[in-house]
């Protein structure tokens, strides 16, 4: 145990609720200059990377997550995120729209994009300060305010960034967490009627049940992330060095609490087998430990409730058929580690090759040489639809590869290059909506038409 942390109660929520709605409507925050709005924004970001290896810490300490990818990457791109909609913040525009209606009169049609107002905000535990950043950014980068819950085992960073929003100048009301449980919070802020909007990174289950609590409450407005497994096709005429070293990057970054990590690889039958005894080299060579030991390369699993389901998602593979070919246990040890694992031979039917693992498990299944079209209705044959990676030397494989595979992102020759600038979000049952770039601000803006004659 690390501390305690406040258990929001629903009177919690309301109080939030009422004190962002005030903020809003009433406050300092609804009236202010875009400018200004976004010289705060810019502060925040300052002073998170002012405070970028304490956050790093914590974030390491409270997700598992290894002390340099905290700092480079949980944090690196938490300030970049807020540093990219503060820039935005001047550059929300409309548009003059010629109609034709009532002549001889004239007519002057244009647009205002404007904020929502009270947003909600529910996030996982798998990058807690990056998803905070990725939703909340835009959402005040628009002009709204934010009542946002982390995930129940990994409320820290969140805790500190509205400490250091106060230190920003951000007024009152404006920024709430309420650290808790996301069955009292999450489906109180999507019945709450003066919340506007909910935006959702978590499981496909829990995003339909708020999807259906926001159109019976008021036909909020709602974005999802949602649940993944994300085919990577590797043909034999790929960079072998490079397929290697992102396949496993693909799987095992961030000990595979990834939303996007690569769920099942598919590789060309001629390379199959060189790939396999390649990965299996690499990760006996990988460092598990403290996250905190900065030449660690796999740091513990989030919570002891995820590492149980590991465990158990391994032994189905083992049930099912599909050869272990290392890994597949806890490792013996104090603390919730999980060996790197690498199942062959999966076959379209198995549970494992349905079902994401959220954890450092590599799938393999393998295809025949040349059968481009089989793999992609391999690749395709499922209701997720979040990201996707193709490895091919042929330009003219690669876009036909990438035109056909049905997710919201798809990586060529590359992997997990998530950038603040380039739109995130998913097809299918990964939801829809997009976290990052200018169209995350569409989630967070409601367009007005005004029309004058004169």
């Amino acid at each position: 145990a690390l501390c305690k942390v406040s258990l929001a109660q629903v009177s919690d929520i309301d109080k939030a609720v009422a004190a962002a709605k005030e903020a809003f409507e009433n406050g300092e925050w609804g009236k202010m200059n875009p400018r200004d709005r976004g010289r705060l924004l810019y502060r925040l970001a300052d002073l998170m990377e002012e405070h970028q290896e304490e956050l790093a810490t914590i974030e390491s300490l409270d997700s598992g997550a290894v002390y340099t990818l905290a700092l480079k990457t949980h944090v690196g791109m938490s300030i970049q995120t807020f540093r990219y909609f503060a820039g935005w913040c001047d550059k929300i525009q409309g548009c003059t729209i010629p109609i034709n209606q009532a002549r001889p009169n004239r007519n002057l049609t244009f647009t205002k994009r404007e904020p929502i107002g009270v947003c909600g905000i529910v996030i996982p535990w798998n990058y807690p300060l990056m998803m905070l950043s990725w939703k909340a950014a835009a959402c005040l980068a628009a002009g709204n305010t934010v009542v946002l819950k982390p995930a129940q085992v990994t409320p820290l960073t969140a805790l500190k960034f509205a400490e250091l929003s106060v230190k920003a100048g951000i007024p009152k009301g404006v920024i709430n967490i309420l650290p808790g449980a996301g069955s009292l919070i999450g489906q109180r802020l999507s019945d709450h009627p003066d919340v506007r909007k909910i935006g959702f990174t978590g499981s496909t289950p829990i995003g339909k049940q708020i999807m259906k609590s926001c159109a019976v409450s008021n036909v909020k407005k709602v974005s999802l992330e949602l649940g993944g497994k994300s085919p990577l096709i590797i043909f034999n005429d790929c960079d072998l060095d490079k397929a290697v070293r992102m396949g496993m990057s693909a799987v095992f970054f961030n000990k595979g609490e990834n939303c996007i990590a690569a769920g099942r690889l598919f590789l060309e039958e001629s390379l199959h087998d060189t790939f396999v005894q390649r990965v299996v080299e690499e990760v006996k060579k990988m460092k598990i430990g403290d996250p905190l030991d900065r030449s660690t390369d796999h740091g513990p699993q989030n919570h002891k409730a995820h590492l149980d389901k590991l465990i158990e998602y391994c032994l189905t593979g083992v049930r099912e058929g599909a050869k272990l070919v290392c890994g597949g246990h806890q490792v013996q040890r104090p603390g919730f580690f999980f060996e790197p694992t690498i199942f062959t031979e999966v076959t379209d039917e198995m549970f494992i090759a349905k079902e994401e693992s959220f954890g450092p498990v590599m799938i393999i299944s393998k295809f025949k040489d040349g059968d481009i079209d089989g793999v992609l209705k391999q690749a395709n044959d499922t209701e997720f639809g979040l990201a996707s990676g193709v490895f091919t030397k042929d330009i003219n494989k690669a876009l036909y590869v990438s035109e056909k595979l049905q997710a919201g992102t798809v990586f060529v020759n590359t992997y997990n290059k998530t950038d603040v600038a380039a739109p995130f979000g998913g097809f299918k049952q990964s939801g829809f909506g997009k976290d990052l770039g200018e169209e995350a601000l569409n989630e967070y803006l409601k367009t007005k038409a005004v029309t004058i004659e004169y």
